[in-house]
């Protein structure tokens, strides 16, 4: 499994926060509830399937449309870090729009997503 290592998570949350995403977004108390009941390892699981199904195909459906803002701690932290559709995707990861994402992305993108999570967990 491919880790999001301490500097591409330290150059993300820059490019994050250039952006305003970092302030833009938060967990709330349900949201943070929902995390502290299940576990990251629960969480772990549902960011890799909704990855998996909604940002890692080559043409997503609904691209753009597809991660709504509240609903699930997951959806929030795909916002927050900029891997909510594949514009975002490749704006602040590189990952190119128009191919299937590999597994070692999906893997780092899932990582951003926890460590946001886990974060904000702590604020």
């Amino acid at each position: 499994m491919a880790k999001l290592s301490d500097k591409e998570w330290t150059a993300l949350k820059k490019k994050l926060d250039a952006e305003g995403r970092l302030d833009k977004f938060s967990l709330g108390e349900p949201e943070r509830e929902y995390v502290t009941s299940r576990g990251m390892d629960i969480l772990r699981l549902h960011a890799a399937d909704f990855v998996n199904k909604r940002l890692a195909p080559a043409n997503p459906k609904n691209d753009g449309r597809q991660t709504p803002t509240k609903g699930h701690p997951v959806f929030i932290a795909q916002h927050a870090c900029g891997c909510n559709d594949r514009d975002s995707v490749e704006q602040f990861l590189g990952y190119e729009k128009g191919r299937e994402l590999t597994g070692g992305e999906v893997d780092k993108i899932v990582d951003a997503i926890l460590r946001w999570i886990g974060e904000n967990l702590e604020d």
